[in-house]
C-alpha cells in the first residue's frame, strides 16, 4: 500500500522543497510549495520525513509511480530463481526406496536444479543420528559425477539436511570466470637469416 503523502495530504506547515528541475528552494510554507506545483501543474509530493523539516519535491507523481513500477517489472525480470528440490528420506531407508528416490534427484540435477536431501528421524532414531551421516554420505558418493555438496549435512530439530547442486553449473560457472588469455604477440624485431660476415679489418 502506497502511504506516500501528496499535495493537500501533507500536514506540516513548512517543508524543505526541490523543484522540478532538482533545484533546492529552501525552507517554504507548504501553501507556497503547493502554488508553486499548481501553478507548474505538478504535484507536491513528501520524499523523506527523517529530517526537520521534511523534503517535498514538486514532480508529475503519475508519471513517477509509472516508471518506478516499471524498474520495479525490469528489476524483477532479471533476478535469478534459484529452485531447490526435497528429497525426504529415513535413517533406515531400504534399497529400493533409496534407489527410487535417487531417480528422482537425477532428473533434478540433470534438468538444473540443487537437490535437499533430508534425513527424517522419528522417536528412538534420534539416537543414532550416525546412521542419518551415513545416508547422506552415501548420497553424495553415488552423486559424485552429477553434483558436488553445497551446504553440508546438518541437523535441524529432529532432520539432517545436506544440499547439492549440479556439476555441470559449477562447471560453467567457473569457466565463465577465467578471463581469455590475450595471444602473445610476435617479436617486432626481424631476424637475417644467413646475413653476411662484414670483414673489419
Amino acid at each position: 500500500m502506497d502511504r506516500t503523502r501528496i499535495n493537500e495530504k501533507i500536514q506540516e506547515s513548512e517543508i524543505r522543497v526541490i523543484d522540478e528541475n532538482g533545484e533546492h528552494l529552501g525552507v517554504l510554507p507548504t501553501e507556497d510549495a503547493l502554488a508553486r506545483a499548481n501553478q507548474a501543474g505538478l504535484d507536491l509530493v513528501e520524499v523523506a520525513t527523517s529530517g526537520t523539516p521534511h523534503v517535498c519535491r514538486i514532480m508529475d507523481y503519475g508519471q513517477y509511480k509509472f516508471e518506478q513500477a516499471k524498474r520495479q517489472r525490469e528489476a524483477k525480470k532479471k533476478q535469478k530463481v534459484i529452485v531447490i528440490k526435497e528429497v525426504k528420506m529415513r535413517p533406515r531407508i531400504d534399497q529400493h526406496d533409496y534407489e527410487f528416490k535417487m531417480n528422482h534427484a537425477q532428473r533434478f540435477l540433470e534438468h538444473g536444479y540443487k537437490v535437499k536431501f533430508t534425513v527424517m528421524f522419528r522417536g528412538r532414531e534420534m539416537a543414532h543420528k550416525d546412521r542419518g551421516r551415513q545416508v547422506l554420505q552415501r548420497v553424495e558418493n553415488d552423486l559424485l559425477n552429477l553434483a558436488f555438496v553445497e551446504a553440508k549435512p546438518k541437523f535441524e530439530g529432529r532432520t539432517l539436511h545436506m544440499i547439492v547442486a549440479p556439476v555441470a553449473k559449477a562447471k560453467k560457472k567457473a569457466q565463465s570466470d577465467k578471463e581469455p588469455q590475450a595471444p602473445e604477440k610476435p617479436d617486432a624485431t626481424p631476424v637475417m637469416q644467413g646475413a653476411p660476415e662484414t670483414d673489419s679489418n
